[in-house]
């Protein structure tokens, strides 16, 4: 029988069966294993020391982080014509293992099909064989602001909503000073793609420019980790950038760099939801393990009805989300006129259907599901963070209805 929650067998190419098996391998021998035995190490205070460098080592040497690199630089060639349903299906699966794992991971996917789109020739000659021959190379994509997040997508592209951070053309460089803030792999990532503005008089569409910029840039200054509930296993950064001079030719996209970002954004979305996913799987695997064999009253807890209610209640989510997420990714792949909508719709469906399976996961351990060594509190505390990434829940609802409605719904934002 297929894993509750896991897109079947028959509805895979023999690649991505293939992808599937490898990236389990990975999980329950390396990965979750890891996990289970340290349970308190994402909470060290040291964000360098919290995942020992063999778990990326292991992920390099199955070929997971070349996922998104071109085959030129010794990447992991994915079809085009499925790729976002190849990205979801192995997201979910890492994510099994931990969150914050998957969330190093699919930043370097992400930025490496960015890069792949935009990036000239000379650049990617330097950055794709640097990253493939460092296993512990991370790439962070710098658009979220201490001041502006979610409400600058609803959206209203004036330029009352430009980036605080800005970029100006001077002597041959682009000098770029702002902050970015909630950066994943922000802390420790040796590369950045930076949005800024480069033109103020302009709505936020037509002046937000895009600038690749490696970490030793002076100017450049990781200040904090964010210490969050979950995720842990990913170092979420903060980034001040002080007349930090990057070359010209370091420029992506100049004015329309959040249109041409949509090759990131709506996969970006899919792989969200993804991981999303695994999380819930494996607080229902779990589960359903223990209710299997704890005695309570005089039988397994299985046998209790109220149990049992639960049970069915989280496989049935399990089993929605997998299905608008498959739904939602070949819309991607196809590129349709609703796969916006599709993605808004199951990064909200999952964040809030796959919190609700954790906390039944929770309550269903009794006691136990509070304590650190059994591990069933990291599920819940891991799913609660998806409730704001990429975006808030009630800003993507606002999305979906102006999608859904544009001549009659509000603009949500702006003066009175």
């Amino acid at each position: 029988m297929d894993r509750v929650g896991e897109v079947p067998d028959r509805y895979l190419s023999d690649e991505q069966r293939l992808m599937r098996e490898t990236c389990r391998r990975y999980v329950d021998e390396v990965v979750r294993p890891f996990i289970d035995a340290n349970r308190e190490r994402e909470w060290l205070f040291d964000p360098s020391q919290r995942l020992p460098p063999g778990i990326l080592e292991e992920a390099d040497r199955t070929g997971l982080r070349g996922l998104g690199v071109p085959d030129q630089y010794g990447g992991v060639g994915l079809d085009p014509a499925t790729e976002a349903q190849t990205f979801s299906i192995i997201a979910t699966e890492i994510a099994r293992g931990d969150s914050g794992l998957a969330d190093k991971l699919v930043q370097n996917w992400k930025i490496s099909v960015l890069l792949r789109a935009l990036a000239p020739r000379h650049l990617q000659d330097e950055w794709f064989p640097r990253y493939m021959a460092d296993p512990q190379f991370l790439m962070a994509h710098c658009l979220t602001e201490p001041r502006g997040a979610s409400d600058r997508w609803l959206p209203y592209n004036v330029p009352e909503a430009n980036m605080d951070t800005r970029a100006v053309h001077r002597d041959g460089h682009w000098v770029i000073n702002g902050r970015k803030q909630f950066i994943s792999n922000g802390y420790d990532a040796s590369l950045y793609v930076v949005y800024a503005n480069t033109d103020r008089s302009a709505g936020m569409l037509e002046g937000t420019s895009s600038f690749l910029v490696p970490r030793d840039t002076p100017g450049l200054e990781v200040t904090r980790c964010n210490e969050t509930v979950g995720g842990r296993y990913m170092n979420n950064g903060e980034i001040v950038f002080e007349d930090c001079r990057v070359p010209e030719d370091h420029l992506l996209a100049h004015g329309d760099a959040l249109r041409k970002a949509g090759v990131y954004f709506r996969p970006g979305k899919i792989i969200q939801a993804a991981k999303n996913l695994g999380i819930g799987v494996a607080a229902f695997d779990d589960t359903a393990a223990f209710v299997q064999e704890r005695v309570q009253g005089g039988r397994i807890l299985i046998k209790h009805q109220a149990v049992a209610v639960r049970v069915a209640a989280m496989a049935t989510k399990l089993e929605a989300v997998s299905a608008l997420l498959r739904h939602a990714a070949l819309a991607v792949d196809e590129d349709t006129p609703d796969a916006g909508r599709l993605c808004d719709m199951v990064k909200v469906f999952a964040s809030q259907e796959i919190l609700a399976v954790c906390q039944h996961a929770v309550e269903l351990h009794g006691g136990y599901g509070a304590m650190l060594e059994v591990g069933v509190e990291k599920y819940f505390r891991d799913a609660a963070v998806y409730l704001h990434m990429d975006a808030t829940v009630d800003v993507s609802n606002f999305k979906i209805v102006k999608a859904m409605f544009p001549s009659t719904a509000g603009t949500y934002a702006g003066p009175e």
